[in-house]
């Protein structure tokens, strides 16, 4: 009788597609939510639904191309009170390991990068599937959601409201919603 090897067929990779991703954030200012997201951004997933746990990630933002429908609020949060995006251009997440969560669900922990401050962090991933498009291209897609506080990455600008408190919550809320091919 003949016994069958299988080995495991290397993680592939996808280079995340911007123009069909999007990065969000939202964080209070003074009583209601202001909400923003970033235009440009790239990266790669290499990814093994077989194998999650040999999957990785690499991602980068421009700072500078925040937008919230304000050019004097993105003016400012790319000055130095909060982004310096002249300064420090990129923010960047680079993964270290992948902790399967069940079958669509996974634990991505990293390291993210604003201003030139690392911290790690814990992305929850919910895994959206595969397809190929009408052009042939296999696409895989991924969603998650995080909360960071501003101050640990830097981002220290407020002012401080008259009736107590202050204009800027510290925070924010960091949305990613990831097509890649």
């Amino acid at each position: 009788m003949a016994t069958a090897v299988l080995t495991a067929a290397p993680a592939r990779t996808y280079q995340i597609d911007a123009v069909h991703s999007e990065v969000g954030f939202a964080v209070r200012h003074l009583l209601s939510k202001v909400r923003g997201r970033f235009t440009e951004f790239s990266g790669a997933i290499a990814f093994d639904p077989a194998a999650p746990e040999h999957s990785s990630v690499s991602f980068a933002v421009q700072a500078a191309s925040i937008h919230t429908g304000n050019a004097d609020r993105d003016a400012h949060l790319r000055s130095n009170d909060f982004f310096g995006s002249e300064t420090f251009p990129e923010l960047r997440f680079t993964s270290t390991s992948v902790t399967p969560r069940g079958e669509e669900h996974f634990d991505v922990t990293g390291q993210l990068t604003i201003r030139d401050i690392t911290r790690t962090v814990v992305l929850p991933i919910t895994y959206l599937g595969s397809a190929t498009d009408p052009w042939g291209n296999q696409k895989v897609a991924f969603e998650t959601a995080i909360t960071v506080n501003r101050k640990d990455y830097g981002l220290l600008w407020n002012a401080a409201l008259e009736t107590g408190g202050f204009l800027v919550g510290d925070e924010v809320h960091i949305a990613l919603s990831i097509q890649a091919a």
